[in-house]
């Protein structure tokens, strides 16, 4: 080979690397961003990244950018590894057309996903577009609905994570939401599907595009973005922690950790944190942390829906999913967005053989007009089909109320869940003891000549008779009533046991979930 030709080689890949012009990156930089040859620097294993379709460029003549045609078409792509472990990744430039994905751009980001599907490996996606390539008209929406395709074909297959970066509008919108988890840097990232100008033409409402579609809208109201971060850097490192609980793809099993926590481990402190009063508050996490090795979990949607908690933790180093309600908010109530949010965790955690584990303290449904009409029916239902269809490894732990529907829904031993314990404090009832005396003693009650003494009388009575765990555990609902300072070790032999568990369900294209 010439030398000349070498150098050519060496000019073009400086020019690549180089993206846009030096203004253009230094104003990035202002705003906090990284570029996006930074960002996948950040996240991957140093001088792991392997660079493809360096060279891309879009069809000028026909889209009318003759004088602009930048190496790599606005976007980086290609494989890399974290923690030793292959994932294939792409990176939009926002300093390079603004990120925009015209033809040549959507069909890099296709070629990596094919890849990733083919290979069974992640696949991370950095978001930072102003949106479809105006010039390019129906071939940019092409791009999109390729990339939209194997999104789809990929679910359930490989982890498909997005961070969102920048600004994310209009259709550019629906592949992060396709993917698994999406990470939103808070202050720089958007996501809506109109932006505040066609609403306040539309609709007349003034505001502003943090307030439509920033990071903290997404993670507590809306429930698309499943973590905050505070910068680049952070929500790349948060992505690297996500893949740490991940398996490759559906075929293998998450990532295992030789423990340094005792699997024997006991702690007392269980026993004296559910409060007597059983209207009285108390923080599940701190069960969960007593429980999980050395205390560690990474929490998903924590913004959103907080009276249930999902996330991520282990048990003797192996991965588990937690489902677990949360008595500090609405009491631990479920409610439409909750039961969303379990629905699509559990579902996730099934594809990809995380073993569940449920801890359950709620007093059922969300009473009101509003839950009901809003599809309360409807929604409550895909959290029992999820818990139904999955066919992970399933345990359970009843802290304190089950109460009604609610007792069925979380993995109760009707929806084939494994094993179900409870401590002795659990109390599992149609309703709870009020609403039930209520009922029942309503003529006594109105006969009565001290009523509220009366009515507490008969609360106890049918507290102690009718709502304790060995009326259940007498039936086979619940396989053990343990002291809570043995819910460590007793998870830990019940997924020992069931770490084999082959189920096979009935031959279907698919189920019909209520969506």
């Amino acid at each position: 080979m010439t030398g000349t030709a070498l150098e050519h080689l060496e000019e073009m890949e400086a020019q690549a690397r180089q993206g846009s012009d030096p203004e253009r990156v230094e104003r990035h930089h202002a705003q906090g961003k990284m570029t996006a040859r930074e960002r996948l620097e950040a996240l991957l294993d140093p001088g792991s990244f392997f660079e493809m379709d360096t060279f891309a460029t879009h069809r000028a003549r026909e889209f009318g950018l003759d004088q602009n045609r930048p190496l790599g078409d606005g976007v980086v792509t290609g494989w890399g590894e974290i923690d030793g472990r292959i994932v294939y990744v792409f990176a939009q430039d926002f300093t390079v057309l603004g990120g925009s994905v015209g033809e040549a751009h959507g069909r890099k980001i296709c070629k990596v996903l094919d890849l990733a599907l083919e290979n069974g490996a992640p696949l991370i996606g950095l978001n930072d577009s102003g949106g479809a390539r105006i010039q390019e008209g129906v071939y940019a929406l092409a791009a999109y609905g390729d990339i939209f395709y194997r999104n789809t074909l990929a679910s359930g297959v490989i982890p498909q994570i997005s961070i969102v970066m920048g600004p994310c509008a209009g259709g550019a919108v629906y592949s992060p939401a396709l993917t698994d988890f999406v990470v939103m840097v808070d202050g720089t990232a958007q996501m809506f599907i109109t932006g505040p100008d066609v609403i306040r033409a539309v609709t007349h409402e003034e505001i502003t595009r943090e307030d439509l579609g920033g990071a903290k809208v997404h993670h507590r109201t809306s429930g698309v973005a499943h973590f905050t971060a505070g910068d680049d850097a952070e929500a790349l490192a948060l992505a690297r922690q996500l893949l740490s609980y991940l398996p490759s793809n559906n075929a293998e099993d998450p990532p295992y950790l030789s423990p340094t926590d005792s699997p024997d481990r006991t702690d007392e402190e269980l026993d004296r944190l559910v409060p007597e009063d059983p209207t009285q508050e108390y923080n599940m996490w701190e069960v969960i942390q007593r429980v999980v090795d050395d205390g560690e979990y990474l929490e998903v949607q924590a913004g959103f829906a907080p009276n249930l908690i999902v996330g991520f933790a282990r048990l003797a180093g192996y991965v588990v999913g937690l489902v677990a309600q949360q008595p500090a908010v609405l009491a631990g109530v479920l409610d439409i967005d909750a039961v969303n949010k379990g629905a699509r965790f559990i579902r996730f955690c099934d594809c990809f053989n995380i073993p569940l584990i449920t801890f359950t303290d709620t007093p059922g449904f969300m009473p009101g007009v509003a839950q009901e009409h809003g599809g309360i029916i409807r929604h409550g239902a895909k959290m029992i089909y999820a818990y139904a269809e999955a066919t992970v490894p399933k345990l359970s732990i009843i802290t304190r109320k089950a109460y009604g529907g609610a007792y069925i829904v979380m993995s109760s031993k009707h929806l084939r869940g494994d094993i179900c314990l409870a401590w002795p404090t659990a109390e599992i009832a149609v309703m709870g003891p009020e609403g039930a005396v209520n009922v029942i003693f309503r003529r006594e009650l109105a006969q009565a000549e001290d009523r509220d003494v009366v009515r507490e009388q008969l609360v106890q009575e049918y507290r102690e008779q009718f709502t304790n765990p060995y009326i259940a555990a007498a039936q086979g609902y619940l396989d053990e009533v343990i002291a809570p300072h043995r819910t460590r070790p007793a998870l830990i032999r019940s997924l020992q046991m069931l770490r084999s568990k082959r189920l096979r369900r009935p031959p279907r294209k698919h189920g019909n979930i209520p969506l």
